[in-house]
């Protein structure tokens, strides 16, 4: 039995029961390809069955890493892009006190997790070391090949940096990397240096890698429990894979739903939240779905907006623009700390009508009426919910958008697992560097712009 739960109840004027029953043999069909792991791509399915297979041995060695990395580190640096950080940057930022930065808290031996390695900006990296002149901190770089560009800039950087200011041989015992287990340029230099090093699975893509070393390793150096985060995968993956039925298993019912909407000229889903934790939920979500599903011409474009804040710059769109989009919201039972809303004797605002409700209350209630007022609008909406935000429910929930991700991938016809589209700005930016081996393509650029150099 899972926590997390799927309410379809206000697509009833826009999706039949029976639409979505007739998906029924599509989705029997893909969810056999992915359990079996006979479609395309099969040989990047390990993550299907990675939540029964993450050995106790594993979150023993990361624990004890990590409560290593407390104790010498008042920053540590996650240093990776796209899938080798948005993983657990979701999920850190769901579990902790938005506030945690500016907060003294004694109890509290949890450094400050900052992110390097996701864009290429000078300002960004120079103002990281400038915080890392002042403290003391640790890094895991996360790369299979090691010489992804970001990444790879970001952690020539870091190292030089941290070599400097410790000295060669303590920067060795403040660096993890988190690459490919025989092969790369990363490992090549782990093993040189004595780097301690966790391995990403080769059957495991990494916008698929939360729940390996991954997002494992900067999870638990943030607090959080890693254990409880994959029992929650483990439940879901039960779920999963006990049945295929549209009516029983949530993903496939999610699966089900999204391709019913893309079929009816629905080109856009947006991911609803009402709790800002969740926001780099989204952007994990972004990625998952987005690369995954936008190639051969097919996908829907994954969006995504923070409610009730985004209802003042998106929600105009929304209800009125043009009805090409659907709404999945991310719904939250119960919030971790309570808040009621005072009585104001002067009721300048108005606002007396709400006193003793709590802020819950009040935000459940802009969600309903949201919800209607879309619908109105000829907006579909249906919600995705889980009783709270916790380890176990995070868990629960990046299984169940993994598992409907590859669903819902085959019902489209397309590889879920490779990113092919990708490479393309890469090579027009090595060409751009002259990158030795992109002569030809420098030339070529050259003419295309008219320029003679750069």
């Amino acid at each position: 039995m899972t926590d997390l739960s799927v309410n379809k109840d206000n697509l009833i004027q826009f999706i039949a029961d029976e639409e979505l029953s007739a998906f029924q043999e599509e989705i029997d069909q893909c969810h056999s390809m992915l359990v079996n792991k006979t479609g395309k791509g099969s040989d990047f399915l390990g993550w299907v069955d990675l939540p029964d297979q993450i050995d106790d041995e594993l979150l023993t060695s990361i624990e004890n890493d990590a409560k290593q990395i407390r104790q010498k580190a008042e920053v540590f640096v996650v240093i990776g892009i796209g899938g080798s950080y948005l993983g657990a940057r979701a999920v850190i930022e769901a579990l902790s006190h938005p506030f945690h930065p500016m907060i003294k808290d004694e109890k509290s031996t949890s450094p400050v997790i900052v992110y390097a390695g996701n864009s290429l900006s000078q300002t960004y990296h120079a103002r990281l070391i400038d915080l890392l002149d002042q403290k003391d901190y640790a890094l895991a770089v996360i790369s299979k090949s090691g010489t992804t560009t970001e990444p790879a800039v970001a952690f020539r950087i870091l190292k030089n940096h941290m070599e400097k200011k410790y000295g060669r041989e303590e920067a060795k015992s403040r660096i993890i990397a988190i690459t490919d287990k025989s092969r790369g340029a990363l490992k090549k230099l782990s093993d040189d240096e004595g780097y301690k090093t966790y391995e990403i699975p080769d059957d495991v893509g990494g916008r698929f890698s939360v729940l390996t070393p991954v997002g494992l390793l900067p999870i638990d150096v943030a607090g959080f429990d890693i254990r409880k985060l994959v029992a929650g995968a483990v439940g879901m993956r039960k779920h999963c894979l006990e049945s295929s039925s549209v009516d029983e298993n949530y993903a496939a019912m999610y699966a089900a739903i999204r391709n019913t909407l893309y079929r009816q000229g629905k080109q856009v889903e947006i991911l609803v939240n009402y709790e800002p934790s969740l926001q780099y939920l989204t952007e994990w979500w972004k990625q998952l779905y987005g690369e995954s599903e936008g190639k051969d011409g097919e996908g829907l474009f994954p969006a995504g907006v923070g409610f009730t804040t985004d209802l003042h710059s998106m929600g105009q769109y929304i209800q009125e623009g043009q009805r090409i989009l659907f709404e999945t919201v991310l719904s939250v039972g119960s919030p971790s700390r309570g808040l009621t809303i005072p009585f104001d004797p002067d009721n300048l605002d108005g606002m007396n009508f709400i006193a003793g409700k709590s802020l819950h209350e009040v935000n459940q209630m802009a969600a309903l009426g949201t919800a209607l007022a879309h619908i109105d609008g000829d907006v579909p909406n249906f919600s995705i919910h889980i009783p709270r935000v916790d380890e176990y429910s995070v868990g629960e929930l990046l299984y169940f958008f993994e598992f409907a991700c590859g669903l819902s991938g085959y019902l489209l016809g397309v590889n879920p697992f490779n990113q092919p589209g990708v490479e393309a700005y890469k090579k027009n930016m090595f060409a751009l560097l002259n990158k030795p081996g992109y002569e030809k393509e420098s030339d070529a650029i050259r003419r295309r712009l008219g320029q003679a150099q750069y």
